[in-house]
């Protein structure tokens, strides 16, 4: 039996050390045999640092995307080249967006990327919705709100084309695998207080392109099953729209980082 620890939505700057350093304790405890986690860790002036103490102090090897706030006070490219040269020194630290399929076990493959919000699910153009994103994202902020939908478009189809890049050579391999990613790829997994997301919300909360590329490709791979696993809303759900893909959303409260639970895999 193999057990992974599921994190996401920890964000670390929200805690002083001494509760970092607790919540370190706590994820090694469980005697995983990898940490999975889907995002927000701190943000851009601190996200490598939370990254190279986890690394020290859990056992396991992490596995991980980063979430939207991960770039908070920086910008995409150059958070995701820093925290790409921290793992190319770390053996314990996996960064999963542009990484080939990783063999957890044997018939477990695992892949991912962070995904984005690509404003293709409900009324964008309508939406009042001015997330700290769009003010605090290099790429994202000082443009009209029609600039920016190019961006976020841009940004979901890059992360669709790299998922439909590694998913068909992930199930080649494996009977079963894990798709790590922060956004809510479908909007029936976008949830909030127990209900899907509304028009208003949804825009910023779904990743509609990776939603496309997994609703596309499952059905070719009848005899494979796909876990999804995301956070970003802040509530749990768990929705099966085709019988071989099922995609598990993580609750998460500010200040109080937890394991969202145990993955066992027999």
């Amino acid at each position: 039996m193999r057990r992974f620890a599921w994190l996401t939505d920890i964000h670390l700057n929200f805690l002083p050390p001494e509760q970092v350093a607790e919540f370190f304790r706590q994820v090694d405890g469980a005697a995983a045999d990898g940490v999975l986690l889907t995002g927000d860790v701190s943000d851009a002036r601190g996200v490598t640092a939370r990254l190279e103490e986890m690394a020290a102090a859990v056992t396991a090897p992490i596995y991980f995307v980063l979430g939207n706030h991960d770039f908070y006070h920086g910008s995409i490219r150059e958070v995701r080249r820093s925290v790409g040269q921290l793992c190319s020194r770390l053996a314990n630290l996996h960064y999963l967006t542009g990484a080939e399929p990783i063999e957890l076990a044997p018939g477990l493959g695992l892949i991912g990327h962070d995904g984005w919000a690509d404003a293709r699910v409900g009324d964008y153009d309508n939406s009042n919705v001015m997330l700290n994103d769009y003010r605090l994202i290099a790429e994202l902020a000082a443009m009209t709100k029609r600039q920016r939908r190019g961006v976020l478009e841009a940004l979901g189809d890059e992360a669709a084309a790299e998922i439909a890049r590694v998913l068909p050579a992930a199930l080649g391999r494996f009977e079963r695998v894990i798709l790590l990613t922060h956004l809510p790829p479908l909007r029936e997994a976008c949830w909030h207080e127990g209900k899907i997301s509304d028009d208003e919300w949804s825009p910023h909360f779904t990743c509609k392109a990776i939603g496309d590329v997994l609703l596309a490709t499952m059905p070719e791979y009848p005899d494979r099953q796909l876990s999804v696993y995301c956070g970003h809303t802040h509530s749990s759900g768990e929705v099966r729209p085709l019988p071989n893909l099922t995609v598990f959303t993580g609750e998460a409260t500010y200040g109080q980082p937890k394991i969202q639970h145990t993955i066992e895999i027999g």
